[in-house]
């Protein structure tokens, strides 16, 4: 099932990034066939074959100077599958093939995006049926990719809804009405998490695909890997009550996850960084109401900012439980998760979404 990402507010015209289906059927290095290969190569630990298919692949810098923004995404989408193959055994890629390097800072720049693949080109920019691109063909990798293509039009269209809730005081009926929506779109990565504890095994993860997410090092900087981990709820969590509640753990984490984000988003950041969270706004506005009953737009606003943290609050309880999974004792090689932060900090966001839900109950929800 295809899920196209559909910004509010733009259309191919002025992001090419919303493009999916393009930059999906895009082939700009004739990879398909190379990438074909690459699960019998991982499955074989060939990295020799998989150094070959990298160097192969290599666009002349020049040739991908002239490619547009689609074309782009899609070059560092196929060259990431064998960045991650590579650094999985051992080997880090562009010490192995330097001419890579030049052209990974060029696609880079030209998508103002960080110079490696992200959870972007490994879910939503890549293709399905028989051209989807794999570390390892399993029917279970083809279902995590899946699940995180599920959570992508409700995230993306999140983000206007939460512009709004910025721009709104709770007294507003819109302010309610805009957190509701907030919560259609939040119970899309509810399902996709759902999705994923019924169909990928904690062993899986952690055993065989959670070692093809490892940082590889580019330019002498580290970046992560394409994981799950990066699929950006933060929007949400900054707009409802991160954004003036600051969390030294969490503010880290999230400063480490920015550059992975799309630049909308990354601009979105910088928008409501700093601004009054909706639980700030409820709790302020609740404060100088001295009747026992509060003003009707008070309330609903109370219990619709309530739902969507309960809503959150049960995406991070199944997040952190799945993660207690798969990074059990029997089971762990790493001891942080994909997305560069240890278990522990789940707990962490965890504890303070419940925290604010609790808040806004008392409040009046």
């Amino acid at each position: 099932m295809p899920y196209d990402l559909v910004v509010p507010g733009l259309d191919e015209r002025t992001d090419p990034r919303c493009r999916t289906g393009d930059i999906r059927a895009a082939d700009p290095l004739g990879a398909d066939a190379v990438l074909a290969a690459v699960p019998a190569m991982n499955a074989d630990a060939d990295t020799a074959a998989l150094t070959v298919a990298l160097r192969a692949l290599v666009p002349d810098p020049d040739r991908a100077a002239d490619w547009s923004v689609v074309a782009a995404l899609a070059a560092m989408r196929d060259l990431g599958i064998l960045l991650g193959s590579l650094k999985r055994h051992g080997v880090q890629p562009v010490a192995a093939v330097p001419e890579v390097l030049p052209v990974l800072e060029l696609l880079a720049r030209r998508t103002d995006m960080v110079p490696r693949d992200t959870v972007h080109h490994y879910t939503a920019w890549n293709p399905t049926g028989p051209r989807r691109r794999s570390y390892t063909g399993h029917p279970m990798e083809a279902h995590l990719q899946e699940a995180v293509r599920m959570t992508y039009p409700g995230l993306v269209a999140a983000l206007d809804s939460c512009d709004r809730i910025a721009r709104l005081e709770p007294y507003d009926p819109g302010f309610a009405h805009a957190l509701d929506r907030t919560a259609e779109h939040v119970r899309t990565v509810v399902d996709a998490i759902d999705f994923t504890v019924a169909r990928v095994s904690p062993e899986y993860f952690a055993r065989t695909l959670r070692p093809y997410f490892e940082e590889i090092d580019v330019a002498g900087r580290d970046y992560l890997g394409p994981a799950a981990a990066q699929i950006p709820l933060w929007p949400v969590d900054l707009t409802l009550w991160q954004c003036d509640r600051p969390h030294p753990a969490y503010d880290s984490f999230l400063a480490d996850s920015l550059p992975y984000a799309l630049p909308s988003w990354r601009a979105f950041h910088a928008r409501h960084h700093g601004g009054v969270s909706a639980v700030g706004k409820l709790s302020a506005a609740i404060s100088w109401e001295s009747a026992e009953r509060l003003p009707p737009a008070l309330e609903a606003s109370a219990h619709a900012l309530a739902r969507v943290l309960r809503l959150l609050k049960s995406f991070r309880a199944r997040h952190l439980t799945l993660a207690r999974k798969a990074y059990r004792e029997e089971l762990r090689r790493y001891d942080e998760g994909s997305g560069g932060a240890p278990v522990a900090l789940l707990r962490s966001i965890l504890d303070l979404t419940r925290d604010n839900e609790t808040l806004v109950r008392r409040s009046g929800a």
